[in-house]
């Protein structure tokens, strides 16, 4: 090592001592750092600790390699290799008990002189020392030598293969003799003993990787490789094994020892060094020469249920420990990612290496991660209210109460919601009301505006353009008659209806309304309807009726007593005193009250642009009040103005249509709720709409988003769903029992009717013990497999329970015709291809964990990772 970069190695035993060595031997004892200042002698090696130089060691020149006694006693002996070939035992002084100063100045000398690369302790048998020696034509290259001056060879080993040590003659100073020789006529570069085995002993040779087993030396196992240099074991898993050339690092499994299972990415660079960390499983630290940066390897191995590992995943990184190049580094032997590097000028520094952090959001909104050997989770204060507020947290509380799929009633969804957002109370009865209207026109059969309903009002306000009357009202209840425009339509009349105004038919009564605004305790927004339809008297009795009962408010009397005193001439002190203090009402429908009555005949921008009233409600009044082009101008700003807000509520102007997406698409974008997304647009079920990407992409994220969630049930019943609205939508069949000779389907190839038209019921599988069966191959004629439990040949209807009399099978079949069905499905592994009936593999299942087939030990069930899952609904329920 005399003239080459430094190296580092740490003490085994003692945690707070390392020695450097380069031309001398240098140890060093590390302390935490308690203030700021340096002690006299000291050396920072971080914020946290610093080095105190103990003693130094001079005595052994030319120094190659170093290998420190794995065993507490003695205490800091080191064999140092030499540039002559020589082993040296020297220690750092801090040991004078009789069995060090028996071993200390101790020289192992081999028969020819060349360099020595490579030494290692034997971890078991602590008097065996390893060296690995260039190569000599005319001896071996590694040679394992016994410290002990005295010792007695195995009776077992062979004469041949030991030699007597011949330090008797020179006091025990000089051993010329081997305990053991190995590798002849080849170079040693370097060696690692294998922990499994105290006689195994892994060689890094010129062109190869040997494995030497001293029981039996004549033989080894070896794989020819360039890398071959640094080989060490992993010491999580003894099997791995880590070696490198120039810039490539390979690993080996002892296990399967022809190629390396995994050669990571070559560096630019050789590299100088390899290690595994002794405190963590699978952490690779490389050094390329030249370098401050140290690379991690990460391996970790996903073992599957039948003991097999997969192969490893690989994560790098890299780490800066300080500014300079770095010679070498050395782990703590017990800190966790602790390591100590040295620069070429003998700088050190004490780094630990953070571990990434893995980070977890479950599909539930709980957040955790995992930090080297902890495991953290978040919480927050208010935790409750954070999370009620959350989009995610409310879809799952409505799909457990099955939100969306009321397809009768389709206006009761918004009550399954939970009836908190007035967005999607408008919502579904704007959808109520186009289901309505259509379900009205198939039964009557006439007309062509069934498709017109989906594509909101604004398209049917377009197609009204020219057939509209003119009608002349005045304000009934009034003393003094005003003669107020109105404008009427059949089309007019349908936005009425999609409005929720009036009922279906011509009759424009909107009374039945008004009726069901007064049960839901809406006095103000009844009132206003009534007096938008010009009915003062019913307005003010409304209001006087909401003021009198037990939730209304008693200013209600105060306003109605307002409305009573209406005068239609313009310079009146009523009309200059509403249009004063209607803006300091609260509530907006009586603001739009007074502004209706103040307002000019045709100018009513008081009540359109009321935002705080329903849409359905401005768009109600535009209809009646509004001519062709006014109406035309405010239904096409608004339904931009909705578009941009991404309400719900626009969806009753633009319907089920591109405008519809557009505006879904921004509520999305606000709101993330792609569970309304996907149940509004299918309700419609216009195919041009459905192709869309946009809502293809909302529906398959809320199916993921259930099945993430765990509510398999819940997915499968929006599939059946969505298959009834959209019957394009429904996947052929995808999957059938096909037969081991001739291939062909079991159930389809005698009919050349399609998939969907025939199953399994036509061969006797449906559940009816009448029904004919099939045990064989309708296209060949071959046996059907038999089942592994009831020995019968598939096809032919059995009960839930193997051995059950044919009595009880009746009564188990008619008792539930699916489950019956299902338990005579075909199932079977697909490791070991062993199977039968459905219901017979559950049952053997719920008590064994191996294959019903004898001398069969495959685990079946654990192979399916999801199959010991449990759906989250009925653990919720």
């Amino acid at each position: 090592m005399s003239g080459s970069k430094p190296d580092i190695l740490w003490a085994p035993h003692h945690v707070d001592r390392f020695v450097v060595c380069d031309s001398e031997l240098s140890l060093y004892h590390i302390d935490s750092a308690v203030s700021s200042e340096l002690k006299a002698g000291s050396l920072r090696l971080s914020e946290e600790t610093t080095a105190t130089l103990l003693s130094i060691n001079s005595d052994t020149p030319y120094m190659k390699c170093v290998a420190w006694y794995p065993k507490y006693d003695p205490e800091c002996l080191l064999a140092v290799g030499q540039a002559n070939g020589r082993v040296v035992l020297t220690s750092l002084g801090q040991d004078h008990n009789s069995k060090s100063k028996d071993l200390i100045g101790k020289e192992f000398v081999p028969k020819h002189a060349r360099q020595c690369n490579t030494l290692a302790w034997n971890p078991l048998d602590s008097n065996w020392l390893a060296a690995g020696l260039d190569k000599h034509r005319a001896d071996f290259s590694v040679l394992i030598w016994d410290i002990s001056s005295k010792y007695a060879p195995e009776t077992a080993v062979a004469t041949e293969k030991v030699r007597l040590s011949a330090g008797d003659a020179e006091a025990g100073l000089v051993v010329t003799k081997p305990l053991y020789e190995l590798g002849q006529n080849d170079a040693c570069l370097s060696l690692c003993w294998l922990p499994r085995d105290q006689k195994l002993l892994l060689a890094g040779m010129h062109r190869n990787l040997a494995i030497f087993d001293l029981r039996n030396t004549s033989q080894k196992i070896f794989v020819n490789t360039k890398a071959v240099q640094g080989v060490t074991v992993d010491p999580y898993f003894h099997d791995r094994v880590a070696s490198f050339y120039e810039g490539q690092v390979a690993i080996w499994d002892l296990r399967k020892f022809e190629k390396p299972v995994l050669t990571l990415t070559e560096q630019p660079k050789p590299l100088t060094k390899v290690a595994w960390c002794p405190t963590r499983t699978g952490l690779l630290a490389t050094l390329t020469r030249d370098s401050n940066i140290i690379r991690l390897y990460d391996m970790q191995h996903t073992p599957t249920p039948i003991g097999d590992e997969t192969e490893p995943t690989i994560i790098e990184r890299s780490v800066q420990p300080c500014e300079n190049y770095i010679a070498s580094f050395a782990w703590h032997p017990t800190s966790q990612n602790r390591m100590v590097v040295v620069t070429p000028n003998r700088t050190m520094s004490d780094f630990t290496v953070f571990e990434r952090i893995s980070l977890a959001w479950s599909p539930v909104t709980s957040l955790m991660w995992a930090c080297g050997r902890h495991l953290y989770e978040c919480t927050e204060e208010g935790k409750a209210s954070s999370l009620e507020k959350d989009i995610a947290t409310k879809m799952r509380l409505r799909a457990l109460s099955r939100y969306g799929l009321d397809t009768e009633q389709v206006w009761r969804n918004h009550l399954l919601a939970g009836n908190e957002d007035p967005q999607l109370k408008s919502l579904w009865y704007t959808l109520h009301f186009m289901k309505q209207y259509t379900e009205d026109m198939d039964q009557k059969l006439t007309g062509n505006k069934g498709p017109l309903v989906y594509a909101g009002i604004k398209s049917i306000v377009k197609s009204s353009l020219g057939t509209t009357e003119n009608l002349r009202h005045s304000r009934s209840g009034s003393d003094r008659q005003a003669d107020i425009i109105q404008y009427l339509s059949e089309e007019r009349s349908l936005a009425l209806q999609l409005c929720g105004w009036i009922k279906k038919g011509t009759d424009l009564d909107v009374e039945p309304f008004l009726n069901s605004l007064e049960q839901e305790g809406d006095w103000e927004r009844a009132a206003a309807v009534a007096l938008f339809n010009l009915d003062i008297r019913r307005a003010i009795q409304i209001l006087n009726k909401g003021a009198s009962s037990g939730k209304g408010d008693l200013n209600l009397n105060v306003v109605a007593m307002a409305l009573s005193g209406y005068t239609d001439e313009k310079n009146s002190l009523w009309r200059e005193m509403c249009s004063t203090l209607r803006l300091q009402l609260n509530n907006p429908y009586l603001c739009a009250m007074f502004a209706f009555l103040t307002s000019e005949s045709g100018s009513y921008d008081g009540v359109l642009y009321e935002n705080n009233v329903a849409v359905r409600d401005r768009v109600a009044f535009a209809c009646k009040f509004l001519n062709d082009a006014q109406l035309n101008r405010f239904i096409e700003k608004l339904t931009n103005e909705m578009k941009e807000a991404g309400n719900l509520e626009g969806i009753l102007l633009t319907g089920l249509t591109k405008d519809g997406v557009d505006l879904m698409e921004s509520y999305v974008d606000r709101t993330g709720d792609v569970q309304t997304a996907s149940y509004c647009m299918l309700q419609g079920s216009p195919s041009d709409v459905l192709k869309d990407e946009r809502v293809q992409y909302w529906i398959e994220n809320y199916r993921n988003l259930l099945d993430a969630w765990r509510f398999w049930h819940k997915r499968a019943e929006f599939d059946i769903h969505r298959s009834k609205l959209d019957p394009s939508s429904k996947p052929l069949a995808q999957v059938f029992v096909s037969c081991n000779f001739c291939g062909k389907s079991i159930s389809y190839s005698c009919s050349a009717i399609p998939h969907q038209g025939r199953g399994f019921s036509q061969y006797g599988v449906s559940g009816s013990p009448t029904k004919s069966k099939v045990t064989s191959c309708p296209g060949c004629r071959k046996p059907l497999p038999r089942c592994a439990l009831c020995l019968i040949n598939m096809g032919t209807p059995v009960s839930s329970c193997p051995g059950g009399s044919k009595s009880d099978e009746k009564v188990d079949l008619s008792k539930d015709k699916k489950l019956a069905q299902f338990n005579n499905w075909f199932t079977w592994c697909h490791n070991c291809r062993h199977g039968g009936h459905a219901g017979h593999m559950l049952s053997w299942f719920r008590d064994h964990t191996e294959c019903p087939v004898s001398a069969c030990s495959c685990k079946c069930m654990q192979l399916d990772t999801t199959g010991n899952l449990v759906p989250a609904e009925t653990v919720q329920a």
